[in-house]
């Protein structure tokens, strides 16, 4: 594990990352989900794709990173490209699950990876409408303590910079950034993934004019067990591009 000190907007964050295959000249850039770190994804892919440098980074304030200032997705996005400058990486592949695939779609890679990419807005059931009725109504009342009571368990224990970056972040609707993308983006899901669902998935595919949806048995975490296969995938997507 090594860390960068990244300067940005007058703050400092100290961003974690790790790299294997150090000598390998493609770089893959794997980046994490929300409430995760770089350490899930390395125990995924670390043991695959050899013929590529892997970097793995802790997104700020996730894992090892620091992170002391509220942020939104275009922010996150500059502070790894200010890391990937720092490590000379280059924008070959980028791989990103679930809160780290919207980062990945606006790092503009040569070859973009989903994993059960977060970034398309599904509509919130009755009852979790009804649960922020009711804190805006508390709220209004003068009852702002009780907010530990009404807040998704992915926002609990969170600091207050980090809770207001998954206020600005939770629901961002990035399908004009996906109809953007011009590289080629290779699309992974679960088919029983109930956090970012298949559907989600087949919006994307149709939004991007250069991508394939491959899907898996498992859930939002389906790729711990089916790693081998997305890295074939991943390979075979990249070799592609060299075709041309």
């Amino acid at each position: 594990m090594a860390l960068k000190s990244i300067q940005y907007r007058h703050h400092t964050l100290d961003i974690s990352y790790e790299i294997l295959n150090p000598h390998a000249k493609v770089d893959l850039i794997v980046l994490h989900g929300w409430g995760s770190s770089k350490m899930l994804m390395k125990q995924a892919f670390g043991s695959t794709m050899e013929s590529f440098r892997h970097i793995y980074i802790d997104l700020p304030g996730f894992g090892n990173s620091t992170c002391n200032m509220p942020l939104n997705t275009n922010d996150v996005t500059r502070i790894v490209e200010l890391l990937m400058i720092e490590l000379n990486a280059q924008k070959d592949i980028i791989v990103g699950h679930s809160y780290g695939g919207k980062v990945a779609t606006l790092l503009n890679p040569q070859v973009l990876v989903l994993l059960s990419s977060a970034g398309i807005v599904t509509p919130k059931p009755f009852k979790i409408k009804a649960k922020i009725f009711l804190f805006k109504l508390l709220k209004f009342l003068g009852f702002a303590k009780l907010r530990s009571l009404f807040v998704a368990e992915d926002a609990k224990a969170l600091s207050e910079p980090m809770y207001q970056t998954f206020k600005n972040v939770v629901n961002e609707d990035f399908s004009n950034e996906f109809a953007a993308f011009s590289g080629k983006a290779l699309l992974c899901w679960g088919e029983s993934d109930t956090a970012t669902p298949l559907s989600s998935g087949k919006k994307i595919e149709e939004l991007m004019k250069d991508s394939k949806l491959v899907v898996y048995k498992g859930d939002h975490y389906f790729f711990l067990q089916h790693a081998k296969d997305v890295a074939k995938n991943i390979e075979e997507t990249f070799l592609k591009t060299l075709e041309h």
